[in-house]
């Protein structure tokens, strides 16, 4: 069926009549066409066009024929076919036809033959609607499916709702078979150059939505896309504001190729979740972390965070001391308990005691004696068989024991649980069959989901303020004015446990006063020393150190001295409600704007309830609708011709150079010169399943002649067989004017994707032959060989057809079948000549030390 023809369904008149008759004139096919439609859906049995003929003086329809849709007979060509399943018969060899003729004096269409009787059983009327010639997907309905699919709806529930709207399938205009069809192809149509270019296409839509957008591509050697990072414009501001502690989690395998997802977060002054970047890896060695981990800072301005909490993960570890080496780096207590249950088993069990004091360890000691004590005595106490785990552990204890971490800025983070909530969210939208561009659409759905609960608790905050515990106190009554109502809940909570400490013993020096407080209820002591010279206040416990909000012991001391309200150097502006004030810079120096489009939304959140009620109200009046229809068809020229006139000659703000200074270069530069030279997204393969991994040869006899260079370029040099894809990955972003190449790549960039492959090709052919006859020692002339072109023959043939990528299939089985007889050839002149070739392949002389490594092209 062809796309452009209209072949949505008509409402139709009772009496108009539709009975066609020899002698009938059109004015045009389509009205012809229109007509067959009408009648084949009064009468209840599907249409299609059969035949034409043009005259070849002017080229017009002199004919045209139109018939059942059973008209014919499947072919005996496709009866004897061998399938897996067998389709049903849809042709009768029906009779029912109408044909037209052109008639030259008056320039209609003519009925010459028309045959009104069918062999089959016509269709009832309540089900006419499903017949292909009566279904299209209009416009309407095509922005309704794109929109309902890239906002998680499932395709049944939005058919269901459209359904609903259109006063049922009948009148829905396609089924769902249609609607899938759709969604299918239109993936396919955006895929149509692979997805690298599919995913740069992404890129490319979120530059022009905002030029603050961040993002970074890393290379192999064969010019595959390995790594990806992403960062848009509210990325950028959160980072600026809550960026000094954050989590990095690897733990999600994003779809089928299970490629581990990393994603930065954080805490907003809520207290809540916020990113501060993703990205796509490839593998989690260490030079693909160190790549993301600079190319993080550089997206960010090169603003390092405090502190890091991570997995335990040795190849990350390696990369954060090496990019980061002043930020703190914490180990996951989350991650640490898993691998515990690995390593100890049943010790690791819920309600053990060996857990009990494990936690204890871990979470509640202050002091370094009490934990290295209480250590010896679980390690002497417990007879563990095998203590290797627990000796790694113990030498990073730096990185997860509280009262090592006491003097690190860590919010109270002690996890990567903050990712592990975003990616519990992702399962529920993401589904494993997403390409990389649909991914990242998707994981935007999600951010969103997580920035809107910020607004609601940024609106929360504005609507009501928290209960004060004690009304008349001026600290709290400062602090609910200042604080975000769940930081003003938890400062309260000190304040409340304030009242139930008391001053043990004070010490008023000179300069420094010191004051030990204890509960009543319970053990510990806790020092505060007040500096008077300064007027500063530090406790032993470290909780402002730690978490930026006062603790109970200072607060103590405040009562004491009688401060009644907190000094502004305890008030970090990152848990305040003016946190997210101020302007921020990204790494150009430019000012972050997180919409710029902001007057654009809010004009047509305006415009578009009062359209919408327009509409409404003018569907239900005939004289309403076809005057509002005439306006609209109108005034749509009008606007037309303004926004035109408004946009000659001038550059949109989204439009601007992306590089600043002296470099006026074309902003969609960077983004040009990788879709030249990114030949795809480099597939890594699954961790499950137990299917053989097939060759390329195999690979391509699939394909049936089509060569695919977006996707998968096969790489013939045999130094790129091996996984050191490390050393020769290369750099690229918008950010900067060149890519950064870490080492020369090994096939020239110069040229295009189609001559890159061709260039590959020539060498694939020439590659295995040369070097293994030349390791033969005293060599018979190829060309005396029984049917085996000779290499001077072979190379200028091969540079002519390599040039045409579509007969590099045909040429391929070409050389197979040559390459057999040169291969037993070689075997044969072997034995003679004492020369052993290996089961890998590998052809090795016995007088020299070289060993050539061969493709493994077989399969």
């Amino acid at each position: 069926m062809d796309a452009n023809e209209d072949l949505s369904p008509r409402v139709m008149d009772d009496n108009e009549d539709l009975s066609p008759r020899a002698g009938m004139e059109f004015d045009t096919l389509e009205d012809a066409w229109e007509f067959w439609l009408k009648y084949g859906r009064r009468m209840g049995f599907d249409v299609r066009k059969h035949y034409i003929n043009k005259s070849k003086k002017d080229g017009k329809i002199t004919s045209r024929g139109f018939v059942c849709a059973k008209q014919g007979i499947r072919g005996s060509e496709k009866e004897d076919m061998i399938r897996t399943r067998n389709r049903d018969d849809t042709r009768t060899n029906c009779p029912v036809k109408l044909y037209v003729s052109l008639v030259r004096e008056t320039g209609k269409y003519k009925v010459t033959d028309f045959i009104e009787e069918h062999n089959h059983t016509l269709h009832l009327s309540e089900t006419v609607y499903m017949m292909r010639s009566q279904r299209k997907i209009s416009e309407v309905h095509a922005g309704l499916i794109e929109l309902a699919s890239s906002s998680g709806i499932k395709p049944k529930a939005a058919l269901e709702l459209m359904s609903r709207e259109a006063g049922g399938r009948a009148n829905l205009g396609f089924t769902e078979i249609d609607q899938q069809n759709y969604l299918r192809t239109r993936r396919q149509k955006n895929l149509i150059y692979g997805q690298a270019a599919c995913l740069l296409g992404y890129f490319q839509k979120q530059l022009t939505t905002n030029p603050s957008f961040q993002y970074a591509v890393q290379l192999d050697n064969v010019e595959q896309i390995t790594n990806i990072f992403r960062a848009d414009a509210r990325m950028i501001i959160d980072y600026a504001n809550f960026g000094d502690v954050m989590t990095f989690d690897t733990t999600y395998g994003t779809n089928k190729e299970l490629r581990p997802l990393g994603v930065f977060t954080g805490f907003n002054h809520h207290r809540g979740l916020t990113v501060f970047g993703a990205a796509l890896l490839y593998d989690e060695t260490a030079e693909s972390f160190k790549w993301l981990f600079e190319t993080f800072l550089v997206a960010h301005g090169g603003k390092r965070p405090k502190t890091i909490f991570t997995d335990q993960d040795p190849a990350m570890a390696k990369a954060l001391s090496e990019v980061m080496p002043n930020t703190y780096h914490g180990l996951c207590t989350w991650h640490i308990m898993q691998n515990g249950i690995k390593h100890l088993g049943n010790l690791m069990k819920d309600g053990s005691s060996f857990l009990q004091v494990f936690k204890t360890c871990m979470f509640e000691f202050n002091d370094e004696i009490e934990f290295e004590k209480t250590w010896e005595d679980m390690i002497d106490t417990y007879a563990i068989h095998d203590r290797s785990w627990l000796d790694t552990i113990y030498k990073l204890k730096g990185k997860w024991a509280r009262c090592y971490m006491k003097n690190e800025f860590t919010l109270g983070i002690q996890s990567t649980q903050l990712s592990e909530s975003l990616n519990g969210d992702l399962k529920d939208y993401l589904r494993p069959d997403l390409d990389v561009a649909e991914f990242f659409e998707h994981f935007d759905r999600v951010i969103e989901q997580k920035r809107e609960r910020e607004l609601r608790a940024e609106f929360n905050a504005r609507q009501k303020f928290p209960q004060l515990s004690l009304k008349n106190s001026p600290l709290l009554k400062q602090a609910v004015q200042v604080y975000t109502p769940v930081i003003f809940r938890m400062l309260q909570d000190q304040y409340d446990l304030a009242s139930a400490t008391r001053i043990k013993n004070r010490q008023e020096d000179l300069l420094v006063h010191t004051y030990t407080i204890e509960f009543m209820h319970k053990p510990g002591e806790f020092i505060v020393s007040y500096d008077t010279a300064d007027k500063t206040f530090s406790c032993s416990c470290r909780k402002f150190e730690i978490v930026g909000i006062l603790c109970c012991h200072v607060l103590k001391v405040f009562d004491f001295l009688d401060i009644k309200t907190i000094p502004n150097m305890y008030i970090l502006k990152r848990w305040t409600r003016e946190a997210k004030s101020g302007c921020i810079l990204d790494n150009r120096r430019t000012y972050v704007e997180e919409d710029i489009n902001l007057s654009v939304t809010q004009r047509y959140r305006r415009l578009c309830p009062k359209l919408v009620r327009l509409a409404s109200r003018a569907a239900d009046n005939e004289e309403a609708f076809a005057l509002i229809e005439k306006m609209i068809e109108e005034y749509e020229k009008k606007v037309e011709d303004i926004v035109a006139k408004n946009m000659g000659g001038h550059q949109l703000p989204h439009q601007m150079s992306l590089c600043s200074g002296a470099e006026n270069l074309d902003p969609n530069q960077h983004l040009k010169d990788l879709v030249e030279r990114a030949k795809g997204l480099k597939k890594k393969e699954g961790r499950k399943g137990g299917k053989r991994k097939k060759s390329w040869v195999e690979k391509q006899t699939k394909k049936r002649g089509r060569v695919e260079v977006n996707d998968e370029v096969p790489s013939f040099a045999p130094n790129m067989q091996n996984n050191n894809y490390d050393s020769h990955r290369e750099h690229y972003s918008h950010q900067r004017t060149y890519p950064v190449t870490f080492s020369t790549p090994m096939m020239t960039s110069e040229l295009g994707p189609i001559h890159s492959y061709q260039t590959s090709f020539t060498s694939f052919l020439r590659a295995p032959l040369t070097p293994l006859l030349s390791q033969v020692s005293n060599p018979v002339d190829v060309s005396q060989a029984p049917l085996t072109p000779s290499l001077s023959q072979l190379t200028p043939s091969l540079s002519q057809v390599s040039n045409d990528a579509a007969v590099c299939q045909f040429l391929l089985k070409w050389f197979l079948l040559k390459w057999l007889y040169v291969f037993k050839w070689v075997l044969a002149a072997s034995q003679e000549n004492e020369v052993r070739f290996n089961y890998g392949l590998t052809p090795c002389v016995e007088n020299t030390n070289a060993c050539l490594e061969t493709q493994h092209f077989f399969g």
